[in-house]
C-alpha cells in the first residue's frame, strides 16, 4: 500500500517539454508516493514516456519543476548523477551490453559508479538474478537469452543499483505474447514487496490488477486518473472512455 504521509519520492509540477515547436507535455503535474505503484496509460505519441525520460533528465525539461525525494532533479545545482543512483530505469528494449555476459552486465556500472568491490559487486549480481529467476544465466551473453529473459536481466540490473523507485517504459511492448506474463510476474513481486514503482504500459490487466492509481495521459495533459478499478471500469471523460474501448484486451 502506498506512505503518502512524507514527501513524495516522485513529484512532477508544471512540466512542459517541448522538441522544436511541438509541444509534447504540456503542464504536467504528477506524483507518486512511497511504495505506491502508479500505471501511466495513454496512446502512442500522447506525452508519457517523454514524462517518464524527463523524470530522471533524460530528457531536458522545457520548464517546471521535478523533484526527487524532495530535491529539485531540474535545479542547475543540482547533482543528476547522484539523484539518478535513487532511480531504476527499465527500457523498451533492455539495453544490455551484447558483447558482456549476464553477470558483467550486472556488475559494471556496481563497480563504476557505487564503487563495489568486483566481490561485493558478484555477489549482488547473484543475488538479484535470483530476485528475476535467473540464476542460471549468469555466464550467458544477451543474444542467447529471450526477450522476456533480456527484460529480466535488465530489470536485475537496475535492482544491483539498489534503487529507492523504478520507472518502467512499456518494458512488455517488443516482447512476442508469450513472453509478457514473465517479466510482468516479476513486476509484480516487486510490488508485493513495496517497491515505488511508475510503469508506462498498454498491459490493462497489470495496471488493474498491480497499480494503486492509474493515470490517463493524451495531448501532453493528464486528462484523468483514479484507483484502477474506476479509471478502467468507470472512465469519467470521454476521452479516457474512446482509449479504453479501443484497447479492448484489457
Amino acid at each position: 500500500m502506498p506512505d503518502d504521509t512524507k514527501t513524495p519520492p516522485i513529484q512532477v509540477i508544471g512540466l512542459h517539454k517541448h522538441f522544436g515547436t511541438l509541444e509534447v507535455l504540456k503542464g504536467i503535474d504528477f506524483h507518486v508516493n512511497h511504495r505506491e505503484v502508479v500505471c501511466v496509460i495513454g496512446p502512442s505519441g500522447s506525452g508519457k514516456s517523454t514524462l517518464l525520460r524527463c523524470i530522471n533528465r533524460l530528457e531536458e525539461p522545457t520548464a517546471g519543476k521535478i523533484f526527487i525525494e524532495g530535491e529539485d532533479i531540474t535545479d542547475p545545482d543540482a547533482d543528476v548523477d547522484a539523484l539518478r543512483t535513487k532511480i531504476g530505469m527499465v527500457f523498451q528494449r533492455f539495453n544490455l551490453f551484447p558483447h558482456l555476459t549476464v553477470l558483467s552486465n550486472l556488475t559494471i556500472a556496481q563497480q563504476k559508479v557505487l564503487k563495489r568491490s568486483a566481490d561485493e559487486a558478484h555477489d549482488v549480481a547473484v543475488k538479484m538474478l535470483q530476485r528475476v529467476g535467473l540464476t542460471e544465466k549468469v555466464d550467458a551473453y544477451p543474444i542467447r537469452l529471450s526477450g522476456g529473459q533480456q527484460q529480466r536481466v535488465a530489470i536485475a540490473r537496475s535492482l544491483c543499483m539498489n534503487p529507492d523507485m523504478m520507472l518502467f517504459d512499456e518494458p512488455t511492448s517488443a516482447l512476442d505474447p508469450e513472453l509478457v506474463g514473465e517479466v510482468l510476474d516479476v513486476m509484480r513481486k516487486l510490488a508485493e514487496e513495496g517497491m515505488t514503482m511508475m510503469v508506462v504500459t498498454h498491459e490493462m490487466g497489470f495496471a488493474r490488477q498491480v497499480g494503486d492509481r492509474v493515470t490517463f495521459i493524451d495531448g501532453g495533459v493528464v486528462v484523468e486518473e483514479n484507483t484502477p478499478e474506476d479509471l478502467l471500469l468507470h472512465p469519467q471523460h470521454e476521452r479516457t472512455r474512446k482509449f479504453l474501448e479501443a484497447v479492448q484486451h484489457y
